[in-house]
């Protein structure tokens, strides 16, 4: 009787990066995952591991067209995160925010799931309040390059809301700051993915601006420590909740870290600042720490040597 009573949880994005990592936490929590992907950023790579187990299943899908499904609970993490890959095609950024929400609460209205939102810190935009509250609006430019995200996902909590108020569909929204950790896609653009691999290369350290802005980095396990204790809360906790590391560290202090664990000899060189590239990024997790008795317990460095690794090894398989 026991398998009849597992838990059935849907993935959207999850053979993505912090989406593998999911998968994999609610298997081990005895969980019945569907993982759904429609591999645009996704690699089948990520989730490789978890195939054989008779409780895994993958279901190649584009979340902005309907789909159907019996679930207890639903991850939606589906859309592209970095800014290489949701300005490559920007309206269907947008779309994978919206309609992409849209099926999932639809979905969630429909068999009566609780849903999670994987919200983003970007919806603060380029702030004028530091560190970020969940009560602040944040300072957004609804016309620039990076707007298909931050406003996508604006309005992605905004139909979450709604569905909560006008169909009291139980929802959870998590702003998610800066994660770092295995799995990451190499050519991303991130900040440190792409300081991590100019360094094994030995290539020179591109940073924007002065360097001076900085970011706060949450190793991906402890993040999902905090989406799992998010989930698992009254219908009373909706969110949104900041979950992300409030230590803070310039995009210097960040490429020195990384230039001193690889033994790199890569020098720093300085570019033009991407526009609307916020120059303050840190979270106020007083609301976390609150209802979820969370904090990140990863320190940078130690999140940084595992991320090495895994590129390393990246880098050294046959092309």
């Amino acid at each position: 009787m026991k398998n009849l009573l597992k838990k059935r949880v849907l993935v959207t994005g999850g053979a993505g990066f912090l989406g593998s990592f999911l998968c994999e936490r609610l298997l081990k929590e005895d969980c019945d995952v569907i993982c759904m992907d429609n591999f645009f950023t996704g690699r089948k790579a990520n989730i490789a591991h978890l195939m054989d187990n008779p409780f895994f299943e993958l279901m190649r899908h584009d979340v902005t067209f309907p789909f159907f499904v019996e679930v207890d609970e639903i991850y939606n993490l589906a859309c592209p995160a970095s800014p290489v890959h949701y300005q490559f095609d920007p309206v269907q950024t947008t779309k994978t925010s919206v309609h992409g929400a849209i099926n999932v609460l639809g979905l969630a209205k429909r068999v009566k799931a609780k849903v999670f939102q994987a919200s983003t810190s970007e919806v603060y935009g380029d702030p004028s309040v530091h560190p970020q509250p969940e009560s602040y609006w944040g300072n957004v430019n609804p016309i620039g390059i990076r707007s298909c995200y931050d406003e996508g996902k604006r309005c992605a909590e905004t139909l979450f809301f709604d569905y909560w108020r006008q169909n009291k569909v139980r929802i959870k929204v998590a702003r998610i700051f800066n994660t770092y950790g295995p799995r990451m896609h190499p050519h991303d653009g991130r900040v440190v993915s792409n300081f991590i691999m100019q360094a094994l290369k030995g290539e020179n350290i591109t940073i924007y601006g002065d360097g001076k802005q900085t970011r706060s980095f949450c190793y991906a396990t402890d993040l999902i420590e905090g989406w799992m204790r998010l989930m698992a809360t009254g219908d009373d906790v909706t969110g949104p909740i900041n979950l992300g590391n409030p230590g803070e560290f310039t995009m210097i202090e960040l490429a020195e870290n990384i230039i001193e664990l690889t033994g790199s000899k890569s020098k720093l060189i300085y570019e033009a600042l991407p526009e609307d590239d916020p120059k303050q990024r840190k979270p106020d997790i007083t609301l976390a720490k609150e209802k979820l008795g969370w904090e990140p317990t990863v320190p940078l460095r130690e999140g940084l040597i595992k991320t090495i690794e895994y590129f390393d090894d990246l880098l050294k398989q046959p092309k």
